[in-house]
C-alpha cells in the first residue's frame, strides 16, 4: 500500500453541522480536509464520518493520525 501525501503539518480546526462528510485519506483532495476523488488512482479511499450534532472538531491533516479521521499530534513527529 501507498503513503499518504501530507496535505499540511497542522490540523484543520473546523465548526461542522449535523451530516456525513468523507475525510480525505490520500492528501490529494484540494478540498482537504475532505474528499474530492482525487484518490481514484490510488489505493486510498475516503473514510465516512458522521456528525450527530453541531461541534468543533480537529481534523487531521498528515494523515499519519492513529485516530482518523481526528488529529491525534503526530504531524508534530513527523
Amino acid at each position: 500500500m501507498s503513503h499518504p501525501n501530507i496535505a499540511d503539518k497542522k490540523p484543520a480546526v473546523l465548526e461542522l453541522d449535523p451530516g456525513t462528510y468523507y475525510w480525505c485519506r490520500c492528501g490529494h483532495s484540494q478540498k482537504q480536509p475532505f474528499c474530492d476523488g482525487a484518490h481514484q488512482d490510488t489505493d486510498f479511499a475516503p473514510l465516512s464520518m458522521e456528525i450527530k450534532e453541531k461541534q468543533r472538531v480537529a481534523l487531521c491533516n498528515c494523515k499519519y493520525t492513529n485516530n482518523p479521521p481526528y488529529c491525534d499530534g503526530t504531524h508534530s513527529k513527523l
